[in-house]
């Protein structure tokens, strides 16, 4: 009888792990972290945008990586934004990805551990930014891979160090520990390196892009796994990848054709996401630890110009 249950526990165990897979794909925005005033971290507009995510049908979300400014977070705020958006996430359905990268290999491991116990759906890391060749930031994708079960995100970006990870390292990775075949791609060239990624499945179980969704159409067409960026315009992102899924391209074009134009904003208004989620009530100022946002009358007419057309597509 004990052998019976056992069985069915760990049967319920891989289903679980099965279903939690096959979610790791769509969009799964880079969360932003909001500031008060005084440029403190704003922990209850942490939470919303949590709770907005969720109302915009996002499959799942990250934090805190380079978008969130990780590198401007102390230990003690990023600990607490863990624990802050893992409770707001306990009432949505998105999976939570919780970024435990670190400078080195013992404070990567560090903030995996607070993770662990916060029951993340996944984790994400940024290779370490003290790495001086390849075998350092293998070493430490093998440490944070030894050291847990869960799914791990490999963000495979130019941090400035100069040591960019092969494909062929990565899908060694991957063949040594099946969870951590999960990439988000920002390398140059970014495209030929996901569909050499995507070509090696197995062990590589999933394939993400980034680059602010500027190349989101693209990604649908090779059949990646998804893309984490958009959390200013998530419930428009999640409008045109389900249109895809559903043979529907003509009209997931047209929704993107919107969003195309608030992405071209952003890069010459530096600051149109941070504007758009305060203008959609999720977050009290524009605020960054990382740059100054300054956008005139004229810059905000432009912005709000072309949100206005994206309004129609807009489910929040």
């Amino acid at each position: 009888m004990l052998g019976t249950v056992a069985a069915f526990a760990l049967s319920q165990a891989q289903i679980q792990a099965r279903d939690e897979h096959e979610a790791m794909r769509g969009l799964f925005p880079i969360m932003a972290t909001p500031y008060t005033k005084s440029k403190q971290v704003d922990y209850e507009d942490l939470a919303r945008e949590v709770d907005f995510l969720n109302r915009c049908g996002v499959p799942g979300m990250a934090w805190p990586q380079l978008f969130g400014e990780s590198s401007k977070l102390s230990p003690e705020e990023r600990r607490k934004g863990m624990e802050v958006i893992a409770k707001a996430g306990k009432e949505g359905k998105a999976a939570i990805v919780l970024g435990v990268d670190g400078p080195n290999t013992k404070s990567a491991l560090a903030y995996l551990e607070f993770a662990e116990a916060l029951n993340p759906s996944a984790v994400i890391a940024l290779p370490p930014t003290e790495a001086k060749t390849l075998d350092d930031v293998m070493g430490y994708y093998r440490a944070l891979a030894r050291a847990t079960k869960r799914p791990i995100f490999v963000q495979n970006a130019d941090i400035g160090n100069g040591v960019t990870p092969s494909v062929e390292a990565l899908i060694q990775l991957a063949q040594e520990y099946p969870h951590c075949g999960y990439f988000k791609e920002e390398i140059q060239p970014a495209i030929q390196r996901m569909i050499r990624l995507s070509s090696s499945r197995p062990p590589v179980r999933r394939v993400f892009a980034g680059d602010g969704g500027k190349n989101f159409m693209y990604v649908l067409r090779l059949g990646l796994d998804g893309v984490m960026a958009g959390n200013a315009y998530a419930d428009a992102f999640v409008q045109v990848w389900d249109l895809w899924e559903a043979g529907q391209q003509k009209k997931a074009q047209e929704i993107y054709s919107k969003i195309a134009l608030l992405l071209t904003c952003e890069g010459y208004l530096p600051g149109t996401r941070q504007y758009i989620m305060m203008k959609r009530g999720i977050f009290k100022t524009m605020l960054s630890r990382r740059d100054e946002f300054s956008l005139s009358r004229e810059a905000t007419k432009e912005i709000d110009f072309h949100f206005e057309a994206l309004k129609p597509h807009l489910l929040v």
